[in-house]
């Protein structure tokens, strides 16, 4: 069964937004080596209930917080989504070494992602 895997915060400043949550949470946050600008966030430990995240500059007004949902098939996913009332607000998005991704709108009108993992992806 598909679980929310990842949320992403959006922030007009990432080394304010960085700075709150450290302090305020104590999160580790750093400063990813992948193909564009992008903070990992660890939120907790291991052994602690959760899920980690991260942190990138907002891109749209409208962006807040988005979660990531792991799915199977992204094919799959997406066309349920549509025939669902929802719609998808991106094209496929490839992240290398991560995988692939859609970000859509529930039928409320909220904005999510669904990811379908790929080590290899390019």
């Amino acid at each position: 069964m598909p679980k929310v895997v990842h949320f992403e915060i959006n922030a007009d400043d990432p080394l304010r937004a960085k700075k709150f949550y450290e302090d305020v949470f104590n999160w580790k946050i750093e400063k990813w080596e992948g193909p564009m600008e992008y903070w990992t966030i660890d939120a907790g430990d291991e052994d602690e209930e959760g899920i980690d995240g991260g942190l990138q500059k907002r891109e749209q007004s409208e962006d807040q917080i988005f979660n990531y949902i792991k799915v199977s098939s992204l094919d799959n996913f997406s066309k349920k989504i549509e025939e669902s009332g929802g719609t998808l607000e991106s094209p496929k998005i490839t992240v290398p070494g991560v995988g692939d991704f859609y970000m859509f709108k529930d039928t409320e009108g909220n904005k999510l992602g669904i990811m379908q993992e790929d080590d290899s992806a390019e």
